[in-house]
């Protein structure tokens, strides 16, 4: 397994901190929350962009990409109506491929539930067109510069759109890009009535991402999910992308969350293997 961890876990820590305790800790992969690198990614120049990269090769981390696309904007919709937001959507979505390519990542996660839910009154087949629709535009960049993106379903606490994997699924297929792919989040997964490890078996061959985390919102092992089933399904369909820590509760305290997220992990996977 590759282990990687989410930028804003680290909240407002120098970068060179927040990298060597990630390294020191055994993390090799970062992921990037655009909103932690600049209030404005139009403004986050290619010698600011080149210095990033730079940081985390000395830190020996590889950049995976980026996560919480659309979060902390404002004038971005996937699934809106409005066809000027979903082009205004889709040339965002276009510069954020570039900004992952710059900064010497490949990959998207494409979440962000606030900026996909479906409107009151629209249906979920509008929903599903529009949200391709703008995927379809950002797919030649894509293409272009090698950069995937990831679809990620998130359970129904946190939306009404895109809620399971077959959600994610049948959006891909709409799509009918190698670019466009799936990601699994545990979080998300625990909201399905399909056990989570069957749901990782079931769709083995368009998982390109994974986060690891607790229904509870902080690390795995850190609630009540049982990350051993887990693991054994991704070793069990040959899994090589990232398993990536993502959590939303930092109440614990960063070294804590940090440190005994890959604790739990190692000792779940150290059964499987």
């Amino acid at each position: 397994m590759r282990y990687a961890i989410c930028n804003e876990t680290f909240g407002d820590w120098p970068l060179e901190k927040a990298l060597d305790l990630a390294a020191t800790i055994g993390y090799t992969g970062w992921e990037i929350a655009p909103f932690m690198l600049t209030e404005d990614i139009h403004h986050f120049s290619l010698r600011q962009r080149v210095a990033y990269a730079r940081a985390l090769q000395a830190s020996g981390l590889e950049i995976i990409g980026l996560h919480w696309l659309l979060a902390k904007t404002e004038g971005f919709h996937l699934t809106t109506t409005d066809p000027d937001v979903r082009r205004a959507t889709a040339n965002y979505l276009i510069t954020l491929v570039n900004l992952c390519a710059d900064l010497g990542g490949n990959l998207m996660v494409l979440g962000s539930p606030q900026q996909r839910n479906v409107a009151e009154g629209q249906s979920m087949e509008s929903g599903m067109e529009n949200a391709a629709s703008v995927l379809r535009v950002v797919v030649p960049e894509l293409e272009k510069t090698g950069v995937r993106i990831a679809i990620e379903p998130l359970g129904r606490g946190e939306g009404n759109f895109l809620n399971t994997a077959a959600d994610g699924r049948a959006l891909m297929s709409m799509v009918d890009n190698d670019h466009v792919q799936l990601h699994l989040d545990v979080k998300a997964m625990s909201d399905e009535d399909t056990p989570i490890d069957q749901i990782i078996r079931d769709n083995a061959e368009a998982m390109i991402h994974f986060h690891a985390n607790d229904p509870n919102l902080m690390g795995p092992g850190m609630g009540t999910v049982d990350f051993v089933p887990i693991f054994a399904a991704l070793h069990e369909i040959g899994y090589r992308g990232w398993v990536s820590v993502e959590v939303f509760d930092y109440s614990s305290g960063i070294e804590t969350l940090v440190r005994d997220s890959m604790v739990n992990m190692l000792a779940a996977y150290a059964r499987v293997s």
